[in-house]
Parts: structure tokens; C-alpha cells; sequence
């Protein structure tokens, strides 16, 4: 029962205070809404205050901002006036300037212009002088001026003629005072130390059979054995009539050597067979190898020419197999490295070099068979290619006159080359070029004006010549025997020196060198 009248009590109480407090609370909130409304009132007045103080601090920024530019605006522009104004002040002064200069350019030119005048007047006048001078000269002298002119030229020409020759004759004769007696001393002693062997090949080798049956043999059945030979070894063999021996021809001389070393061994063995054949072709390129390695290194030694490449080495051994008109090319490089250096050791000179460019000097020839072009461009390409001593492979391309020497010891070279070449037995000469050389000799000789004969005698090395004694005076002798002597070294290739003897009451020499 207690608990039913709480429970009413509760109730009542609940029905009685709920409306009274959603009263009171809904009085909060509206208090509550109107102070937050008069709060926002307020910081809109405020908000909009401090935007209108922004506002006009902005305008004021902004006022300053462009009166700022308007102020730098106007110095600018005063600045541009004053330089314009100062363009225009230079401008005028130039003007003026130059209207000075064109007035005294004009007035220059009348000045000139007068002048020019006057030096025509006065050119006339002087030619005028001249001509009535020259008449009266004619008229004195009974010459035309052509005559006169012609008169004073040949006087001068016979003037110049004999100081040409009397200049030559002491110049010669001063030279050889002082060069011949020292140069032959050198030359000689060089020769003297310097003795060599020479061998003459020519482009067919032979080797000997032990009887004609061998030929059979050589050949083959069907010619296989003989077509096997000439393809492995690029050479061509020659079987004829000639008893107990074959030719073999070509004119790679290293081609040659290893055939007729193949050859000779095939002979010795017996057996002859396309399989031997290309054995034994074999082993003589590699003996042949083998021997040219061991002569470039022989040769290296006895000249004393240190540091070469190993490729040089073998190319200068190659020079075993080449000839030069009968000359062996190796025998002959190792004479002129030492021709060169006991020269150069006379003269004080760079012995090491004079000897290197002696032996390299025809190195071209060990590949000439094998590239395009002269030894001496082949031997340079070489030369260069391996990294040589600039004043080496200049002594290369001057040795036979090709460029000009730069070093005294490409001129010793030169000399030991030609020293080389042209000793008696060192090397041969066909019939045919012989008679050609003579006859060249007299035909330079016959074609200038005043000789009347001339011969070619001593193998070529003197040309003696006849002038007409009444076109040739003593004084235009010397210089005729000098113009025939150069004209010889321009058109003639020749070992040596060629003697120009002029014969006519008296008698003139000069050498071709």
C-alpha cells in the first residue's frame, strides 16, 4: 500500500514539475539566444569598424604607392629629356662637324684638282723636253733610240757575261781550295773502312737435277705435280731442253727462294706428290722466315743500329732477296749506314742518326713488290707508320733528292747512296740503257746554241762537248758548261757525277752533282 501511494506521489510529482521545467528551460535557451544574438550585434560593429579602418589605411598605402611612382615616373622622364637633350646637343655638333670636313674636303679637292693640273702641264712640258733631247741625241749620234737601246743592252749583256764568269771561276776555285782536299780525305778513308761484297741475282733461279728423269717426276702426271708447285709458291717453272737442270722464274725474289728451296728438297726426299709438295713449300717459308729474321738482325748488329722495331728488323732482312741493277739491296743499305757514319764521325756530326738513316734508307724496296708507289714514298708510309725519328725519315725522302735535306747527315746519306751506287762492279747495266744514257748525254749537250759537237765517253761519265770558237767566247764558255751541267741534273737519272768538259781555245769543267 506504501508503495502504491509513492509510486502516485511520483507520478503526480512528474506531471506537475516536467511542464514547469521545459518552461524554465525554454526561458534559458531564449535568454540565451538573445545574448548570443546581442554578442553577434556587437562583433559585426566591431568587424565592420576595424574593415573600415583597413579600408582607409589601404587607400592611404595605395595614395602613397602612386604618388611614389608618379614621383620615380617623372624623375625617369627628366632623366630621358636631359640624355636626349645631350643626344641632340652630340647630334648638332657632329653635323657641324662634318659640314667643316666636307668644306674642307672640297676645298681640299679644288687644291688637288689645281694641282693636278699643273703636274699635267708640267708632265707635258717634260715630255716635250725629253722627246726634242732624244731628237737632238739621234740627230748627234746618227742611232734611232731603238738602236741605242739595243747597243747599251748587248754592252751591259757581254758586262754581265764576263763578271758571271769571273765571279764563277773564283767561287769555284775558292770552294774546291777548301772542300775537295777535306771531302776526298773523308770519302776515301770512308770507303777505305767500308768494303763489301755484292752478289748480282737476276729474276730466274736453276736448280740442279741428278739426272733427266727428275723432270718426269717434277711434272707429274697430267702436269699436277708442276701446277702444284707454281700455286703454293706463285712462281712459274721452266722444263726444257737444258740437261739436268730446271729454271725457276719470277720476279718476287722471296717467292723465287722458297720455291727453289722447296724444289731442292722435294729432289733431295724423292718424293713428289701435291701433298708433299705443299710440306715442303711450307718448311721453306719457314726457313726462309727464319733467315730473313737472323740477316735483319746480322745486319742491325753490324752497322750498330739499336732500338728498332721488330717489323723493321724483318723488313731489312727481306733486302737479302732484292736487287737493284744487280746490286744486292742489304749489302748496299749496310755499306751506306757506314759510309754515312764514318763520314758524319769525320765531320763531327750525329754519327747514330747518319747510320740509322743509312740503313732504313731503301727499306721501300723490301715492299715494293707488295704496295703502290716509289720506294722512297713506301719506306716514309713505313717508316711513319712504326713512329721513326722525324730527321730519319726525312734522310729517307731526300736520299734521292726528292725533298730538300733538312740535316746535314740526309745530305751524307745522299752522298754514301751515291757512293754506294756508283763504284765500279757494284752494279750492272743493260746494253739498252747504257746506249740510251750516252745518247741523252749528247742530245742535252747538242741542243744549246754554239755547241759544236759533243761526246759522251769515260761509260758516261764525262760528256766532253766542242764549242764554235766564234759564238762562244772564253767568258760565255764558263757559263755555258754551268747551264748544260744543270740541265743534265734535271732531266737525267744517274749514279755519281757526270763530268762537263768545254773545250775551245781554252778549256772550262763543272761537274752534275
Amino acid at each position: 500500500m506504501n508503495i502504491v501511494i509513492v509510486i502516485a506521489a511520483v507520478l503526480i510529482s512528474g506531471v506537475v514539475f516536467i511542464p514547469i521545467g521545459m518552461i524554465i528551460r525554454k526561458k534559458t535557451a531564449e535568454s540565451k539566444i538573445q545574448s548570443a544574438e546581442e554578442e553577434c550585434k556587437k562583433i559585426l560593429e566591431l568587424a565592420k569598424k576595424d574593415a573600415q579602418s583597413i579600408k582607409k589605411e589601404e587607400i592611404i598605402k595605395a595614395k602613397e604607392e602612386i604618388m611614389n611612382a608618379r614621383n620615380e615616373l617623372d624623375k625617369e622622364i627628366k632623366e630621358r629629356r636631359g640624355e636626349l637633350q645631350q643626344q641632340e646637343r652630340r647630334i648638332i655638333q657632329k653635323e657641324e662637324n662634318l659640314e667643316r670636313r666636307s668644306e674642307t674636303l672640297e676645298s681640299r679637292e679644288k687644291e688637288l684638282s689645281s694641282k693636278n693640273q699643273e703636274i699635267e702641264e708640267k708632265k707635258k712640258q717634260l715630255e716635250e723636253n725629253i722627246e726634242r733631247q732624244m731628237q737632238e741625241l739621234e740627230h748627234i749620234s746618227g742611232l734611232s733610240k731603238d738602236e741605242a737601246k739595243e747597243q747599251i743592252l748587248d754592252e751591259m749583256d757581254r758586262q754581265i757575261t764576263n763578271e758571271k764568269a769571273v765571279l764563277i771561276r773564283e767561287l769555284n776555285q775558292k770552294f774546291k781550295e777548301e772542300a775537295d782536299k777535306s771531302a776526298k780525305e773523308i770519302i776515301g778513308y770512308a770507303i777505305q773502312k767500308c768494303a763489301a761484297d755484292h752478289t748480282s741475282e737476276t729474276t730466274v733461279s736453276i736448280v740442279s737435277l741428278p739426272n733427266d728423269d727428275m723432270k718426269g717426276r717434277i711434272i707429274g702426271r697430267e702436269g699436277r705435280n708442276i701446277k702444284a708447285i707454281e700455286t703454293l709458291t706463285g712462281i712459274d717453272l721452266i722444263i726444257d731442253d737444258t740437261p739436268e737442270a730446271v729454271v725457276i722464274s719470277g720476279f718476287d725474289p722471296v717467292r723465287r727462294e722458297v720455291a727453289r728451296l722447296a724444289l731442292q728438297k722435294l729432289i733431295d726426299d724423292g718424293r713428289i706428290h701435291p701433298a708433299k709438295i705443299e710440306e715442303m713449300v711450307e718448311k721453306a717459308k719457314e726457313e726462309i722466315a727464319t733467315v730473313i729474321k737472323e740477316e735483319g738482325e746480322r745486319a742491325v748488329l753490324e752497322t750498330g743500329v739499336m732500338g728498332l722495331n721488330p717489323e723493321l728488323v724483318k723488313l731489312i732482312g727481306k733486302l737479302k732477296y732484292r736487287t737493284s741493277y744487280g746490286q744486292n739491296v742489304l749489302n748496299h743499305s749496310i755499306e751506306v749506314s757506314n759510309l754515312a757514319r764514318i763520314m758524319a764521325e769525320e765531320l763531327g756530326l750525329d754519327a747514330k742518326l747518319a747510320r740509322r738513316a743509312g740503313l732504313l734508307h731503301d727499306i721501300g724496296k723490301a715492299l715494293d713488290h707488295d704496295m703502290e708507289g716509289t720506294h722512297v714514298e713506301i719506306g716514309v708510309e713505313v717508316l711513319r707508320k712504326f713512329k721513326e725519328n722525324e730527321k730519319v725519315i726525312n734522310a729517307v725522302e731526300a736520299h734521292h733528292g726528292d725533298v730538300e735535306p733538312q740535316t746535314i747527315e740526309a745530305a751524307l746519306v745522299q752522298a754514301a747512296d751515291a757512293i754506294s751506287a756508283s763504284r765500279p762492279g757494284a752494279r750492272r747495266e743493260t746494253l739498252e740503257a747504257y746506249i740510251k744514257r750516252l745518247e741523252q748525254l749528247e742530245s742535252i749537250a747538242n741542243t744549246f746554241e754554239g755547241v759544236d759537237k759533243s761526246f759522251a765517253i769515260q761509260a758516261g761519265r764525262e760528256v766532253r762537248i766542242m764549242v764554235k770558237p766564234d759564238k762562244i767566247s772564253d767568258s760565255q764558255m764558263t757559263v755555258l758548261g754551268r747551264d748544260i751541267a744543270k740541265k743534265i741534273e734535271s732531266e737525267m737519272d744517274y749514279p755519281g757525277q757526270i763530268k762537263v768538259n768545254m773545250i775551245r781555245e781554252t778549256r772550262t769543267v763543272e761537274y752534275a752533282k
